[in-house]
């Protein structure tokens, strides 16, 4: 299905009946990713899932999107499909927007319960070493840039970007290499003890893309928070460890 928020074409599934539950996918995924989690909760709950801006069938955003835009869209999402009740399910990219949606104080609907899975938000210490890799790439992106040396070497900041960029930056068109550096810049850990429904976190044990000491902190920080930890499993701890993943959101969700 589809339909048009802010002029972007949304394309989204809606699945199921009974109370909702609004999936929320992570960078680079789309509906198809949660489709597993989708039949599971689809037996008890109403589940609808939407590709965000820039992911899947849905059209990139026309400026780059922050964490807040991303926020202020799902929730004109909910609002276009009638929705007034929802539990939110945020893997990575999604749990950040939660996070950013039900710190703001402006949430138009009823939240009774959210996951977060392998949720990003927090914003990694970076070390000495990476700073410097940081501003040395800064330095030679502004140099290549200049008007001479683009003259003679034209390759060199696709080839700089290339060497330095993350896969996701990489894979990443223009509009949406923009939208990735707004997103994970922005440090999220001050919101998290605004959340009060009742959270479930579900993190892998192995997960470098969002650590588990992540979900510790959110687990602290959260008031009515819990953690469940999953043995062998990384940042997609819902396909690396699929039955484990199913058996404890089947559990919490009574389903």
């Amino acid at each position: 299905m589809f339909l048009e928020i802010n002029g972007i074409r949304t394309h989204y599934i809606r699945q199921g009946s009974g109370e909702t539950v609004l999936i929320l996918h992570g960078w680079g995924c789309n509906v198809k990713v949660y489709e597993s989690m989708t039949q599971l909760m689809s037996k008890k709950y109403e589940v609808i899932a939407l590709d965000l801006p820039g992911f899947g069938e849905t059209d990139e955003p026309k400026a780059p999107f922050s964490v807040g835009d991303y926020a202020d869209f799902v929730q004109k999402f909910i609002k276009a499909i009638g929705v007034q009740k929802t539990i939110l399910l945020g893997h990575s990219l999604g749990g950040r927007i939660i996070i950013k949606i039900m710190s703001s104080g402006k949430v138009d609907f009823e939240v009774p319960k959210i996951i977060l899975v392998d949720a990003a938000g927090i914003r990694p210490k970076r070390s000495f070493k990476q700073k410097c890799k940081t501003r040395i790439y800064k330095v030679s992106k502004w140099t290549y840039g200049l008007s001479l040396i683009k003259k003679i070497y034209p390759e060199g900041v696709e080839k700089l970007r290339k060497k330095n960029g993350s896969a996701d930056y990489n894979a990443a068109s223009p509009m949406m290499r923009q939208t990735l550096v707004k997103v994970v810049n922005e440090d999220l850990t001050e919101c998290l003890s605004k959340i009060k429904p009742d959270t479930l976190l579900i993190w892998g044990e192995n997960d470098t893309a969002t650590p588990v000491s992540d979900g510790q902190l959110m687990e602290k920080l959260i008031p009515k928070a819990g953690l469940a930890v999953i043995k062998n499993a990384g940042h997609y701890s819902f396909l690396d460890q699929r039955i484990t993943f199913e058996k404890i959101l089947a559990s919490y969700l009574k389903i």
